[in-house]
């Protein structure tokens, strides 16, 4: 099975992540820490399922999302390829959380102590000093 993503990193002034923490019950990585955004429909590009999640998760429309890596990773035997676009965000912008339980700004740092899986650890080991 493949699962092409597309994942936006939303930063701010003062160089932190947002990250979504998804629910307890949910079908992918359940109490994990993440990136918003998700599985890349079939005909959709990267930026369409960009842009597409973003609304869907955040009530946010992606204005200047720039491609800074793509991943290739195998998590429970699904092969997939990541699309990682990063973007500094407008604070005038409201952001509306619309699935996890809970969304928040993180530093580098303080990420390193979240539950996440290994491969979006390897994605803030490669943006640690490219923002």
């Amino acid at each position: 099975m493949k699962r092409n993503v597309s994942l936006l990193l939303l930063f701010d002034k003062e160089k932190r992540i947002l990250l979504q923490h998804r629910t307890s019950d949910a079908k992918r990585l359940p109490d994990f820490w993440g990136f918003f955004g998700g599985g890349i429909e079939e005909g959709e590009t990267p930026e369409q399922a960009l842009a597409r999640e973003s609304k869907e998760e955040l009530d946010f429309t992606p204005q200047t999302p720039h491609l800074i890596m793509t991943q290739e990773f195998e998590y429970k035997n699904i092969k997939a390829k990541k699309y990682v676009y990063m973007e500094e965000y407008n604070d005038s912008i409201k952001l509306t959380q619309r699935e996890g339980q809970a969304m928040d700004w993180f530093d580098i740092e303080d990420m390193k102590k979240l539950k996440m899986v290994d491969h979006d650890r390897e994605v803030i080991e490669y943006i640690k000093d490219k923002y």
